[in-house]
């Protein structure tokens, strides 16, 4: 028997659902048919994950800048490294 996949589009559909509480585990699972243990695990994920959702506003920040140091430190050696290769073909040609 093959498992289902389901996408996380979907899985964050149901666990919304499951967050209202206008229906049991026992509907919701029968009405998207998916186990009530699965049901749980989403809901258990989805739950533990909700603080990192607002911690990552913060860290967006910080990264950004962290990428764009980079970038500026990739372009400087990129341009040494062209004047280098340059330099060294002028040399063999002489």
């Amino acid at each position: 028997m093959m498992r289902k996949h389901f996408t996380a589009a979907f899985k964050a559909k149901v666990v919304q659902e499951l967050l209202k509480e206008e229906k049991t585990f026992a509907q919701i699972a029968a009405e998207y048919e998916v186990h009530p243990t699965q049901l749980k695990n989403w809901r258990t994920v989805a739950l533990e994950g909700l603080p990192g959702l607002f911690e990552k506003q913060e860290n967006t920040v910080a990264l950004q800048a962290a990428h764009e140091q980079q970038l500026s430190e990739l372009y400087a050696e990129i341009g040494k490294l062209t004047t280098q290769v340059n330099w060294l073909k002028k040399k063999l040609l002489l």
